[in-house]
């Protein structure tokens, strides 16, 4: 796998979904060596249920487990360090890793309670974990998510939970952005795998998922970044941090260069139960009809961005975006995704990006 590969693949299967994506971008040869010590370091910042969009679900650290041992590897331990204020114990507890690590026997080192060590990170001293620099192949397994003060978080902002306490404390009066870039100086990235399944609209902590039912594959933790920002109808310039680890030799930001492997179809189902409040809220905007998870999702996103901005009112609830399936027989006014190309005024792509979604309907929902 090149650094400017991009993996996708879609369905509720997460655990057979996981080893499907490691087997096509061949994380077998990346790693090498059978003998090789292999870190698993998900997102288990605080006491939440994966289906509440804050926390790696368990499947894909499973999935991940599997394919290891099904190809040789033996030395396998998942490590994580809660934020400051949240139990790493009882994060795992509640994100269900306990009978994962039961049923591989595969060791959990928590990294709030680990040695550490000071490293120059490209001219910044920063306090790293042992365990974390221990490895010789480390597979980060963030969540796809907002975050209130960096905007988006992701592969880079995940290794936040290799450093201890203290050193997260000085992280955020030093603003975050900076010490994140810094910080993957030193942090290993050798595989990026991504939770897309419902990550939160704009909080670390979880509580507005949504669902998109994807799981993404890099071995470049800035090239993840900057996909996420298109995704969720971001700039790569509103996360500083991004560009900072770019300029800093970390990886490339630039997509127009990304070569896609998508694995298969997205699903035709937009979210599973009853969708989070302020989903429901912006979903009245929408005429959805057997739409696929990653086109309602990036819709969604589209949608938060836009009422953030002030642009949704009550008078655009008069004309709603059309999106899924059920309108490729129908005529519409304004449609989202290939799906919908019989509208009057319609957007290619599957799914479009959040980004193209919002200018797409800035530009015609007045003329509807």
């Amino acid at each position: 796998m090149n650094k400017n590969e991009i993996y996708l693949i879609h369905g509720t299967d997460y655990l057979e979904m996981t080893k499907k994506l490691l087997e096509a971008a061949g994380l077998e040869a990346l790693i090498g060596d059978r003998k090789a010590s292999i870190g698993i370091k998900p997102n288990l910042v605080a006491e939440s249920a994966p289906s509440k969009g804050a926390t790696t679900h368990p499947e894909l650290v499973a999935g991940a487990i599997e394919y290891l041992k099904e190809h040789g590897f033996s030395d396998i331990t998942v490590m994580e360090g809660s934020w400051v204020g949240a139990d790493t114990a009882q994060s795992l507890r509640a994100a269900g890793y306990e009978p994962v690590l039961k049923r591989y026997q595969v060791p959990f080192v928590d990294l709030q309670k680990d040695s550490f060590q000071e490293h120059d990170a490209s001219g910044m001293k920063i306090k790293v974990c042992d365990a974390a620099l221990s490895v010789d192949f480390m597979i980060n397994v963030p969540v796809l998510k907002g975050h209130c003060q960096t905007t988006v978080t992701c592969a880079l902002k995940n290794n936040k939970g290799v450093i201890p306490n203290s050193e997260k404390r000085r992280f955020h009066t030093l603003g975050l952005h900076r010490p994140i870039a810094h910080l993957n100086t030193v942090a290993r990235n050798d595989f990026i795998l991504v939770d897309n399944i419902c990550g939160d609209l704009d909080f670390e902590e979880g509580g507005n998922p949504v669902f998109m039912n994807r799981i993404l594959g890099f071995a470049d933790p800035v090239l993840c970044d900057a996909f996420v920002c298109d995704t969720m109808g971001f700039s790569v310039s509103e996360v500083p941090y991004i560009g900072m680890a770019e300029a800093l030799g970390v990886g490339s930001s630039d997509l127009a260069r990304a070569k896609f492997h998508v694995l298969n179809e997205p699903i035709s189902a937009m979210s599973a139960g009853k969708p989070a409040r302020r989903v429901e809220k912006l979903s009245r905007y929408v005429q959805a009809d057997n739409a696929c998870s990653a086109c309602f999702g990036s819709l969604i996103h589209a949608l938060n961005r836009m009422d953030e901005a002030g642009y949704l009112n009550k008078q655009l609830l008069k004309h709603p975006v059309s999106i899924g399936q059920g309108w490729q027989e129908k005529a519409g006014e304004i449609g989202i995704g290939r799906c919908t190309a019989g509208c009057r005024h319609s957007l290619k792509g599957c799914p479009p990006k959040a980004g193209e979604i919002r200018t797409f309907l800035e530009k015609y929902w007045g003329k509807a």
